[in-house]
Parts: structure tokens; sequence; C-alpha cells
């Protein structure tokens, strides 16, 4: 089974509270849904049409596991705390084998 990536981009953060009460608690219930944080922060670099944004990168055993961690009841209380104070694009994608 091939091994997926959550790949999240912040186009705007506009309460760093709420982004800083959200990931407090979304990381442990990523990681306990069996999420593992690969990247996080500004990119170093960015090109074509690249954008210089937050970047987060999680890796999970499967595309069910990044999914189900996506849709558990802890992640979505994590996700509440976000309400609309941030605009951002999460992808899930399978490893290429």
């Amino acid at each position: 089974m091939a091994k997926a990536y959550w790949v999240a981009t912040y186009r705007a953060i506009r309460n760093p509270e709420a982004m800083a009460a959200y990931a407090k608690v979304s990381r442990p219930a990523i990681e306990a849904a069996g999420g593992r944080v690969l990247a996080r922060g500004m990119p170093a670099a960015a090109f074509e049409h690249g954008q210089m944004e937050r970047v987060v990168l999680i890796e999970f055993d499967s595309v069910a596991s990044a999914k189900a961690a996506y849709e558990s009841a802890a992640y979505k209380a994590a996700h509440d705390l976000l309400g609309d104070e941030v605009d951002r694009d999460i992808r899930i994608v399978e490893a290429a084998e």
C-alpha cells in the first residue's frame, strides 16, 4: 500500500490567535490518526506560479488513513477553531511507487 501525503497551503491567515489555537489541537489529533508532520513553515523558494505561503506536509500510511484523519472527530474539533480566519488548500496525494 502506498503512503499518502496531506499537503496544506495557507493563502491567508487573518487571525494568528485562531491559527495558534488550531495548531495546538490539530497536531495531536493528526498524530493520533497516524499522521507524521514532515515539514511546516514558509517555503525556502517558490518557482513558476508558486506562492510564498505557509505549507504543511504530513505523511500517512495510506490515502484512506489520511482521509480518515481529516474526517475524524478530533480533527474536526481542531478545524472548528479556525472558523473563517484562514484561507487554505488541503490536498491528499498518493506517493509514487
